[in-house]
């Protein structure tokens, strides 16, 4: 692929969707890059996803734990290619963008989606087909599996707002448009909410799918989602501007996205290995304390999309200022966003510590539920100090396209450690699900601890820059 004409770009004036992250003020930069997508968290993600799981828990245990279980484990599998994709995507935008090269990150941003698109397709075959096999993968409680199987169809086969929209996000985030895909996702989730309203409970005329509710009311919110985002891309609203010839396939630009981002895909799969094999282990001890995790990892998550947005904010400014030379800028904008990120965790663990109990109860009236969940909180406050710095650590790590490091550390800890320590203390001790809680604390303190390690050596700011021509 011949080497695209250098466009540059006028940003004279303040403008969020426009800033040059190159220069100024750090903290201004990472606040006008992370604000935005917190907002996106908060209110397109983490609101709606306590709603939801509210929802659900009317339904009763079998049902809860059979929605938790498919989003936590099997959909991650999705999430997994996605956010690799996107984190590879993000990379190369936010460099290129930094060179001032829009006209080649416009090419990478038409190729990113037409990849989002195969997944779609081939979800959409595995889950319509394979429903409950899939499902029995993860679950062994009849109940479960009867409430499920519908849920897991549905799901899979209405999967193109889940792949699509996130990497549409992560084209604008390279840009360093954060502002556009809160819009999209703030209008987005209560349209998705109210439509599991009606279809779940059987409101305002609507029929009573209960489980089947919960797949088809989030995909009306998630096509009203991606509509808005084809239109801000594709008529030139934001900073990327796609046209007809970014989306004619070009192998090699595909491939060469692959190549970056194989790596991250593997290392979130670390993680998401150890939650899956987790929830399996947990439903052994029977439907409550399945229930009980999946509303923990529920909660959790409300921290990490606060966490990652900063973190999210830290890779484009990384990416940026490395593109633009300035390897030093780079450096302290990891400082500003671990000094960031490490007060909202902090934060978050004195509120799990304290309110413990008072959180699971909100999702649950079963007694056994409520105990299990209050003390897998205490585990999780407990790791909250760590998270911050971690996030930010390793998606620092992939701005600068190091994206070996991460993945081994990633991958070692949940082979090394997690996963035997798990299986150890779950199956061969009194511990019961203690035991998987044990675990995961420990396999959060290895893996934070090295990739820190790693990152204060410096060594990820030296890597070579690549060739814009391959």
């Amino acid at each position: 692929m011949q080497r695209p004409e250098m466009v540059p770009v006028e940003l004279t004036g303040f403008s969020w969707r426009r800033r040059d992250h190159t220069r100024g003020s750090l903290l201004v930069s990472l606040l006008v890059l992370a604000l935005p997508s917190i907002a996106t968290s908060l209110v397109g993600a983490a609101a709606y996803q306590l709603i939801d799981l509210k929802f659900v828990s009317l339904l009763g245990a079998a049902p809860l734990a059979a929605v938790v279980v498919t989003n936590q484990s099997l959909r991650q599998v999705a999430f997994l290619l996605v956010l690799g994709t996107s984190v590879g995507a993000q990379a190369i935008l936010a460099r290129s963008v930094g060179e001032q090269n829009i006209e080649r990150a416009e090419h990478i941003a038409g190729q990113v989606l037409l990849v989002g698109s195969l997944f779609c397709l081939v979800f959409a075959l595995v889950g319509g087909l394979f429903p409950a096999e899939l499902l029995a993968l993860v679950a062994q409680d009849p109940d479960v599996l009867a409430a499920g199987v519908p849920y897991v169809r549905l799901t899979f086969i209405l999967m193109f707002g889940f792949i699509l929209i996130p990497l549409f996000s992560s084209i604008l985030n390279g840009a360093g448009d954060t502002t556009t895909p809160m819009i999209i996702m703030v209008l987005a989730a209560p349209v998705s909410l109210f439509a599991e309203w009606c279809l779940i409970f059987g409101h305002l005329g609507a029929p009573a799918l209960g489980v089947k509710g919960v797949a088809l009311g989030a995909t009306v919110g998630s096509a009203l989602g991606l509509t808005l985002a084809c239109w801000v891309l594709l008529k030139g609203r934001s900073r990327v501007h796609l046209r007809p010839r970014h989306l004619v396939p070009d192998l090699g630009t595909i491939r060469q996205l692959l190549r970056i981002s194989w790596q991250p895909t593997l290392q979130l799969a670390g993680r998401t290995l150890v939650v899956v094999y987790f929830l399996a282990l947990a439903g052994r001890f029977g439907a409550e304390v399945q229930a009980a995790y999946g509303i923990g990892i529920r909660l959790e998550m409300v921290v990490l999309m606060i966490s990652f947005p900063i973190a999210n904010a830290c890779a484009t400014l990384v990416g940026q200022n490395l593109g633009a030379g300035s390897p030093r800028r780079a450096r302290r904008s990891v400082g500003v966003a671990m000094a960031v990120n490490s007060t909202v965790c902090w934060f978050f663990a004195a509120l799990f510590f304290l309110f413990r109990q008072p959180l699971m109860s909100f999702f649950s009236d079963d007694p056994e539920v409520i105990a299990v969940g209050t003390e897998y909180l205490l585990f999780v406050a407990a790791s909250m100090p760590l998270i911050g710095p971690y996030f930010v650590g390793f998606r620092a790590l992939q701005a600068a396209e190091d994206m070996t490091t991460p993945m081994l550390i990633s991958n070692g800890s949940a082979l090394f450690v997690a996963l035997p320590l798990g299986h150890y203390l779950a199956n061969a001790t009194t511990l019961g699900p203690t035991g998987l809680w044990i675990a995961v604390l420990t396999y959060t303190v290895v893996n934070s601890i090295a990739t820190l390690a790693w990152m204060a050596t410096g060594r990820w700011t030296r890597r070579p820059r690549p060739n814009p021509e391959t």
